[in-house]
């Protein structure tokens, strides 16, 4: 069977080179005898594997030198609990936007360790938008300030990044790290669960600033401590090897196929075209304000909501598959992340424009 064309929210599509390279060496990496899923995570063998990944990261994402790049587990929703443990210790109080589903529940969870100040809420237009950069005003003493660059579940994506002054910026970009180029130095922490643009479910992401990494909140775990990963090399405990070995093999093909700014530009064109094909219609819509229109997820609706499984149907006739939008919205979402070729882009709006003219 040929490959479908995989618009997941993630687990994503990864580069079809990148997993070809992965069953070459499946059984037998580098000629060690070993598949890296075999190999001790402190042999040299794997050393050489993580000490690459995160070098590549680093020349990919311009990363200062005063920050540390940690290849932790359990997903970004672990975040949630490790920025307040670590960041709220002197100064109890932080600021978030309130943007989606996702940052309800990272503010759900940081209400647990301190005081949550909610800047800016998008739920009275239904999460349809993002602040503009003098909708909201923020706690020069806050602990840090924290939101998500991009909503999956809503499409919706900041058009800028905040201004948060002396106080650390906090980004859950588990959507969008790597499809463009970001100024690494104007966040405090960048932490980003891998299965959308980095690699496998599995393996989080974590860049933070090395004078954040300091003393915890009484009570945090070893593991949810920033500095017991950092003063091990990620290695603390056995990392997930693995993803981190298919995170290196994207980092390299990125690298190979001109970085982040070439990325951003078929991004940013895959988008446009998606977004073009649905505006024209009188049979498609995104309930999105157009500035804040995510570049990763593309929620649309039918004109009429009784074709919806038709259409899903039929998708999958054409190889177009997980395009049923969230539960909680509802509609279709087509998520076309960096490894979505233009080409599964093109199919889709082919499709919808052949639907349209057979069901309108």
């Amino acid at each position: 069977m040929s490959r479908l064309f995989n618009f997941s929210a993630g687990p994503a599509m990864l580069p079809e080179a990148v997993l070809s390279k992965a069953k070459q060496e499946m059984l037998d990496w580098h000629d060690s005898g070993m598949s890296v899923m075999e190999m001790s995570h402190r042999g040299k063998e794997f050393m050489s594997i993580a000490a690459k990944a995160e070098a590549d990261l680093r020349t990919l994402m311009s990363i200062p030198d005063n920050y540390k790049v940690l290849f932790l587990q359990g997903g970004a929703s672990s975040q949630f609990a490790m920025v307040p443990m670590n960041l709220a210790v002197t100064k109890k109080s932080a600021d978030y936007f309130y943007t989606g589903a996702w940052s309800k529940k990272a503010i759900a969870e940081a209400k647990r360790y301190c005081d949550v100040n909610v800047v800016w809420s998008g739920e009275e237009g239904n999460f349809s938008a993002t602040p503009d950069t003098s909708g909201y005003t923020l706690n020069p003493n806050a602990a840090y300030v924290h939101y998500t660059p991009n909503e999956t579940i809503g499409g919706v994506e900041f058009p800028f990044i905040p201004d948060a002054g002396d106080v650390p910026l906090v980004a859950d970009m588990s959507s969008t790290i790597l499809s463009r180029p970001i100024d690494v130095s104007r966040f405090g922490v960048i932490y980003a669960g891998a299965q959308k643009n980095i690699g496998p479910a599995g393996l989080t992401v974590v860049i933070i600033r090395e004078d954040l990494i300091a003393e915890t909140q009484d009570g945090t775990p070893s593991m949810f401590q920033y500095s017991t990963h950092a003063n091990n090399d990620s290695m603390y405990n056995t990392p997930p090897t693995y993803g981190m070995y298919l995170a290196g093999l994207v980092f390299e093909r990125l690298l190979r196929n001109g970085g982040l700014d070439a990325m951003a530009e078929i991004n940013k064109r895959k988008a446009a075209k998606l977004y073009s094909a649905i505006d024209e219609s009188g049979f498609y819509a995104n309930p999105v304000e157009v500035r804040s229109r995510s570049w990763m997820n593309v929620p649309f609706t039918l004109a009429d909501a009784e074709l919806d499984a038709v259409f899903l149907k039929e998708a999958i006739e054409k190889n177009l598959v997980t395009l049923k939008g969230h539960r909680s919205v509802g509609g279709m979402r087509a998520s076309i992340y960096n490894a979505m070729p233009e080409a599964g882009v093109d199919t889709l709006i082919e499709f919808m424009q052949t639907f349209e003219a057979k069901y309108a």
